[in-house]
């Protein structure tokens, strides 16, 4: 049972509101952001119109201004406007959905002011007006806004996204628009000249379910690409069009930067069980496991061998990662097999080859090994504390201490060594190497 100290609804509303009227009088003193809200609370105690008239002056008090905002006035800026926006999208729109539909467009009419005068370093306001744009829509059909109006708002938006704030709008609005407001959409956006008009027109295109129109906005030179033609090869299948997708898929001979596409063998994957060459999907799933020893590929491919076959083929995925070239990706597999065991005697067999640089990996493989292999667990430890010393990186000696604090503990349940340094040992050559590493030793003794 809470404590009736704990900040909490009921714990507050018992206080009553004459004292919780002077707590918020006291806290709001010297804060904009925190009066600017219970004024808004206020308001919409009022009704709808006082609400929708607070939020309208607010929205043209932050148009108007001009200054830049740096972290803290940043922070505030988005306190304010998810008021706004909650008070829009929440008493507003339940009231009067076609006042809270002109009230969330002036909000997103902000946007490129708003952007333009900050460095939106979080993506925190970034992500906010895209979150506003996405709530547009439900709002828009609420208020049975007609389509040739929702899509000239639309449009100017569009055109006015030069931080990719509405770059989810057209799917967003699919419902509110229907087929016509799409097509006027497409229209509109060829009038206005969207910097990304094609973008655009591809997603109106997916919207309105038009597999040919989409198909039109490409080039052969496009579809060239593997990662251009896995997309329209995805969308086609879901069309039901799978011939055409795999021709589109053969056609494709470039990678971007010379890496091969995943998207681009998933696709291809999907397109031929589509069209029941199962045996060649196998042969494609199998072939990237053998590369990338990918988890879902191999699970994929387990899951459609006949009975008593994936077993076999479950001891050669593991023979595989074993002799995996790049040793650290067997170990990724191994432990998120899990074959813990075939792991432990992985890291034995690879003692000397383990990158202290490999942070992620290690750690996780060492907390997955700990509880039964310590001395395979304290073999990936000991690289990282060794790394972080050897490369003088103070930001990783906390990280380093908890490690080497960690083979402290395992190294009680370890009876064999099989030949490695004790954890005594261990430690002996570290001060030897980095005993003048103050600020490490000092976190180990903390």
């Amino acid at each position: 049972m809470a404590s009736k100290r704990t900040l909490n609804p009921q714990n507050l509303a018992a206080l009553g509101p004459e004292v919780l009227a002077e707590l918020l009088i006291e806290v709001s003193a010297g804060n904009a952001v925190i009066q600017r809200r219970l004024r808004l609370a206020l308001a919409a105690a009022e009704g709808v119109g006082s609400a929708a008239q607070e939020v309208r002056k607010r929205l043209a008090a932050i148009d108007r201004s001009s200054t830049f905002l740096d972290a803290a006035k940043r922070k505030a800026l988005l306190s304010d406007l998810e008021a706004q926006l909650q008070a829009i999208s929440g008493p507003i729109a339940a009231a009067d959905p076609s006042q809270a539909c002109e009230l969330l467009l002036r909000l997103l009419e902000l946007s490129e002011g708003v952007l333009g005068r900050c460095f939106d370093s979080s993506g925190a306001l970034l992500a906010f007006f895209g979150r506003a744009a996405q709530g547009w829509g439900p709002i828009c059909q609420a208020a049975q806004l007609g389509p040739e109006t929702l899509a000239e708002q639309a449009a100017e938006l569009l055109a006015e996204n030069s931080y990719g704030q509405f770059d989810g709008l057209v799917p967003a609005l699919k419902d509110a628009l229907g087929d016509w407001g799409l097509k006027l959409l497409g229209s509109y956006i060829r009038q206005h000249g969207a910097a990304d008009g094609s973008t655009y027109l591809l997603q109106v295109a997916v919207a309105r379910g038009d597999v040919d129109g989409y198909l039109a906005q490409f080039s052969a030179e496009d579809l060239r690409w593997r990662e251009t033609a896995a997309s329209v090869a995805t969308h086609l299948l879901a069309s039901g069009r799978a011939e055409q997708a795999l021709e589109i898929l053969d056609g494709a001979t470039e990678d971007t930067d010379g890496w091969p596409q995943i998207d681009s063998l998933d696709c291809r994957i999907a397109v031929l069980d589509a069209l029941n060459r199962t045996s060649e999907a196998q042969q494609l799933r199998w072939q990237w496991f053998s590369k990338s020893l990918s988890i879902p590929h191999l699970r994929d491919y387990l899951k459609r061998l006949a009975a008593f076959e994936d077993a076999e083929a479950e001891e050669r995925a593991l023979q595989q990662a074993e002799g995996h070239p790049v040793t650290l990706l067997g170990l990724h597999f191994l432990v998120g097999w899990p074959a813990l065991a075939r792991a432990a005697s992985h890291v034995l067999a690879h003692w000397q080859e383990w990158d202290g640089d490999a942070f992620e990996i290690h750690t996780a493989a060492a907390d997955r090994l700990s509880a039964k292999f310590p001395l395979a667990a304290t073999l990936l430890l000991r690289p990282m504390v060794f790394f972080a010393l050897w490369t003088g990186n103070a930001r990783r000696y906390r990280h380093a201490a908890d490690h080497l604090r960690s083979c402290d503990q395992l190294a009680c349940r370890i009876d064999d060594w099989q030949g490695h340094q004790d954890h005594d040992a261990f430690v002996l050559r570290l001060v030897e190497l980095f005993g003048t590493k103050w600020g490490f030793w000092k976190l180990v003794d903390h």
